[in-house]
């Protein structure tokens, strides 16, 4: 990801996927970038999300050796993540995400935790309790019960 990104200002989507990419890196000109396509690269981290935080809605960066989500909580205004087949594996990295105000829909699949809870059939759950503002969790619509609901009715 090189300096002569920082050119595209008016770029609203840019797909950077299967390119070998270690790091996230020179954004700062993407002043309307709304979708970034990163999946299928080599990324570890998420440092440099920052310079894009005010504006991304949608993040693609599934098949990653992500194992950490520090970071993340710069994205104000994501909407939509996909992050299957990474690797995290710990609670503690997936309830970052808690700290995206907007985050309605969640690709999380094929990741250590998510395999571990699925296969013991408590995923659906144990996530979307942590997460409670998802509509959407791994293409499934996230069905919420009036007691999940809870502080409105007393």
């Amino acid at each position: 990801m090189d300096a002569s990104l920082s050119a595209l200002t008016n770029c609203e989507k840019l797909s950077l996927s299967t390119n070998c990419i270690e790091k996230i890196a020179n954004l700062n000109g993407l002043k309307n970038l709304k979708i970034l396509s990163l999946g299928r690269n080599n990324i570890k981290n998420l440092n440099g999300l920052e310079a894009v935080g005010d504006t991304l809605e949608e993040l693609w960066i599934s098949y990653n050796p992500l194992e950490k989500l520090k970071g993340i909580h710069v994205m104000k205004k994501l909407k939509v993540l996909y992050m299957s087949n990474n690797l995290v594996k710990e609670w503690a990295e997936f309830v970052k995400l808690a700290d995206l105000p907007c985050l309605v829909d969640l690709v999380f699949v094929g990741n250590p935790l998510e395999e571990k809870y699925s296969s013991e059939g408590t995923w659906m759950d144990e996530a979307s309790k942590r997460l409670p503002k998802l509509k959407k969790l791994d293409g499934t619509p996230v069905i919420k019960t009036e007691e999940d609901e809870g502080d409105g009715e007393s």
